[in-house]
C-alpha cells in the first residue's frame, strides 16, 4: 500500500484504457494541480486522480477515468496521456513498469530453426519483448507491486510454445545473446582493438569467413573509436555471429549499412539457421525484414502507452497486415490508413508542365582527403521532380549533395566559371547534432517562422511527422528519430528551390519512413520544387523517385555518378551490380527481394529485368 492508502498496483479489470503520466513532464510543485482540479469523477468525491505540492507524479486511477479527457486538455505541461483500448487486453497483460506508464500486451513467439521477424512503430515494446525473451526482464504479468514467481508466470504460459521456450531459458541450457539497437555507444562500452575481441568472443571457428563476409578484415587493428556508424554495426553483427548460443537477437541490424551490406548482413543471420537456434530480429527496412524472416509478428498500439504482439503470420500476409493497418484474425483497425507504395499517379497538368523546365548541370570532379576521387556526369534536373541517389557507402554521394548545396568546390570549375544553377538550396545533412538551445517550437520559431505558421504547413508538414507530440521538448533531449523528424521539417520549411535531403529514414521506424517518404513526396509536388535524396532503404527509395542517379566504382578510393536516369533503367543497373532482383507484391506494390537463385530470381536475372514497375 501507498502513503496515501491506495494500492500500488490494482487487479487488472476488464479495463477499457490507459492512463499515462510522464514522469519528464509532470510537475505537480509548479502547477495548480489541473488535472485534479477539473476531473468531474474527482468533484463527484472519488479518488480518481491524486496530486497535491507534495507529490513528485500525479496518479490516476484507470478503474474509475471515465475517459473524458479534461486532465489531458488541462494538463499545463501535457504529461496525461488517456489512451482508449480497441479490445479488452486485460487477462494478455505480459509486463507493466508501473502505475500509469507502458504495459505490453501478450509476446512473440520464437520457433527453433525459424527466423522470427518484429515489426512495429517505435515506443510499441519490441524492445521490451527482446528483454523479456532474453531472459533480462521477468515479466510480472501487470502485477508491479507483487511481483508473480516463475511457477506463476509459467503456468500462464501452459499449453502454448513459450512455455517450453522459457524452461530452456530458466533451466540455463538456452544461452542468449542480443546485438544491441544503438551500436554507436559500443566505443564507450569496449576496449582493445576489433580483432582481439572477436577473437576472444570466438566459439564457432567462424572468425575468417564473417570478418570476409562482412568486410571486417581490414579493421581488425583499429580501436572501436576509429570505427563509422556502419563498421559499428557489422562489428556488432559479427560479434554476435561468432559465439555459440541458442537463442540470437538483432535489434535493428540494417541501421548504417547501405543495400549490398544489408543483404550480406542478413545473408549472414540466416547462416546462424539451425534447427535448435532460436533467432529473432527486430527490423524497420521492410524489404530486408521481408528477405530474412521465415514469419513476422506485429506491434501495435499507442507509442508510450501500450503494446500489442499479434500472432504469428507468415512473412509476406504480416508485413501486408503491419501496412494494411487491420488485423483481419481479429477483425481490428489499429490504423485509419492503410500505406500503399503504387507510383503511377496521375499528375496535375500544372506539374506536367515543369517537367518541361530543366536545370542543367556540367561534368563535375572531386578529391577528398586520402585520394579518394569522385566523377559526376553531366545532367539536369526539373521542377516536381525527386531525384534519388542509388549507391554503396563510399561512393560519393553526400560529397555530391554539398557540391549541389554550395558547400564543396567541384575541381574541375575554375573560379567565376558557370558551373552548377544558381538557385536557392535547403539542406539536410546526414549526420545531425542538436546544437540549438531550446525547445523544439523556439527552433521553429527562430529559423522556419513563416512556414511553420502557415496552415497549409501545419496540415502536410508537421502533423503527419508527429510534431505536436515533441513541440515543447528540449532539443537536447529529443531521441534520434525524434531530431529525424524535427530535422526534415526544419529542411522542408525553409524556402528553397531545390532541397537536398540526406538519408531521411535513419533512426525512423517503418511506419514513419512510409510517412516521412510520402511528406516529401507531396511536399515537393504541392510547392513545384526539386528534391535530390540519398536513401538506403529500398522501398522507400522507389516510392520517392522520379529519376535516380546511379553510383559506380571502388567505394572510398574512385567512383562515378551517372546522369539522372528514369526509374526502371536506373534500377536495372542499380540491382545488377548488386547481384539481386526485385519483385512486387500484388496487394500494396512494394517492392520483394527475391531469394538467391530462386526460380523467379533466375527468371529475371536472365531476362535482365532486375526490377520491375507492375506486379
Amino acid at each position: 500500500m501507498s502513503r496515501r492508502g491506495r494500492p500500488d498496483s490494482e487487479p487488472e479489470p476488464s479495463r477499457l484504457r490507459v492512463a499515462i503520466v510522464n514522469s519528464d513532464r509532470c510537475k505537480p510543485k509548479k502547477c495548480k494541480q489541473e488535472c485534479k482540479k477539473f476531473c468531474p469523477v474527482v468533484r463527484t468525491g472519488k479518488a480518481c486522480i491524486e496530486a497535491d505540492k507534495d507529490s513528485t507524479l500525479a496518479w490516476i486511477s484507470e478503474v474509475l477515468c471515465i475517459g473524458c479527457g479534461i486532465c489531458v486538455k488541462k494538463c499545463p505541461f501535457q504529461a496525461i496521456s488517456i489512451v482508449n483500448l480497441p479490445k479488452d487486453l486485460s487477462t494478455e497483460t505480459t509486463h507493466r513498469y508501473g502505475p500509469n506508464s507502458f504495459k505490453l500486451h501478450r509476446l512473440p513467439i520464437p520457433r527453433p530453426g525459424q527466423v522470427l521477424g518484429l515489426v512495429g512503430t517505435n515506443g510499441i515494446g519490441k524492445s521490451t519483448a527482446l528483454s523479456i525473451l532474453a531472459g533480462r526482464l521477468k515479466p510480472n504479468l501487470g502485477r508491479f507491486d507483487v511481483q508473480p514467481g516463475w511457477p506463476e508466470i509459467l503456468a500462464s504460459f501452459r499449453g502454448g510454445e513459450l512455455h517450453n521456450y522459457f524452461e530452456r531459458i530458466l533451466s540455463g541450457s538456452a544461452k542468449t545473446v542480443i546485438k544491441p539497437q544503438y551500436v554507436d555507444r559500443i566505443p564507450r562500452q569496449l576496449g582493445g582493438s576489433v580483432g582481439d575481441v572477436l577473437r576472444r568472443k570466438d566459439e564457432r571457428d567462424a572468425l575468417k569467413s564473417l570478418t570476409e563476409e562482412l568486410e571486417l578484415a581490414h579493421l581488425s587493428e583499429r580501436s572501436f573509436s576509429e570505427l563509422s556508424g556502419g563498421e559499428l554495426q557489422r562489428f556488432a553483427i559479427a560479434l554476435l555471429c561468432v559465439q555459440e548460443a541458442c537463442v540470437y537477437m538483432f535489434d535493428e541490424p540494417s541501421s548504417f549499412l547501405d543495400v549490398r551490406q544489408r543483404l550480406q548482413a542478413a545473408h549472414v543471420i540466416r547462416g546462424l539457421n539451425d534447427v535448435e537456434n532460436y533467432i529473432i530480429v527486430v527490423e524497420h527496412d521492410l524489404a530486408v525484414l521481408d528477405y530474412l524472416s521465415d514469419f513476422v509478428c506485429c506491434l501495435w498500439g499507442s507509442a508510450g502507452a501500450y503494446g500489442v504482439v499479434t500472432m504469428p503470420f507468415t512473412v509476406r500476409e504480416g508485413i501486408n497486415v503491419f501496412l494494411d493497418g487491420k488485423i483481419p484474425t481479429e477483425n481490428l483497425r489499429f490504423r485509419e490508413v492503410s500505406l500503399t507504395f503504387k507510383i503511377s499517379e496521375p499528375l496535375p497538368e500544372a506539374v506536367e508542365s515543369d517537367k518541361d523546365q530543366r536545370y542543367d548541370y556540367p561534368d563535375l570532379e572531386k578529391t577528398m582527403g586520402k585520394g579518394f576521387g569522385l566523377q559526376v556526369q553531366a545532367g539536369s534536373f526539373c521542377r516536381s521532380e525527386i531525384v534519388v541517389m542509388l549507391g554503396q557507402n563510399g561512393t560519393g554521394k553526400t560529397t555530391f549533395i554539398r557540391m549541389l548545396a554550395g558547400m564543396l568546390r567541384p575541381d574541375n570549375l575554375k573560379p567565376g566559371e558557370a558551373g552548377l544553377p544558381e538557385l536557392n538550396v535547403s539542406y539536410k545533412p546526414q549526420s545531425i547534432t542538436a546544437k540549438f538551445m531550446g525547445t523544439v517550437r523556439d527552433l521553429f520559431m527562430t529559423k522556419i517562422r513563416d512556414a511553420f505558421m502557415h496552415p497549409q504547413f501545419q496540415a502536410d508538414v508537421s502533423k503527419p511527422m508527429l510534431i505536436d507530440a515533441i513541440i515543447d521538448q528540449d532539443l537536447q533531449t529529443l531521441s534520434g528519430g525524434e531530431l529525424q523528424r524535427v530535422a526534415i521539417v526544419l529542411c522542408l520549411g525553409k524556402p528553397a528551390n531545390i532541397y537536398l535531403i540526406d538519408e531521411p529514414s535513419a533512426y525512423l521506424d517503418a511506419e514513419q519512413r512510409v510517412v516521412t517518404a510520402r511528406v516529401i513526396k507531396q511536399f515537393v509536388l504541392a510547392t513545384r520544387t526539386t528534391a535530390f535524396v540519398v536513401e538506403h532503404d529500398f522501398i522507400m527509395a522507389t516510392y520517392l523517385a522520379d529519376r535516380v542517379v546511379v553510383y559506380a566504382g571502388r567505394p572510398g578510393i574512385a567512383c562515378r555518378a551517372s546522369s539522372p536516369k528514369t526509374v526502371l533503367e536506373g534500377m536495372n543497373e542499380f540491382l545488377a551490380q548488386l547481384g539481386i532482383t526485385f519483385r512486387r507484391d500484388p496487394q500494396n506494390f512494394r517492392p520483394r527481394i527475391n531469394k538467391i537463385d530462386s526460380i523467379k530470381d533466375q527468371e529475371q536475372k536472365k531476362s535482365g529485368k532486375y526490377f520491375v514497375l507492375d506486379s
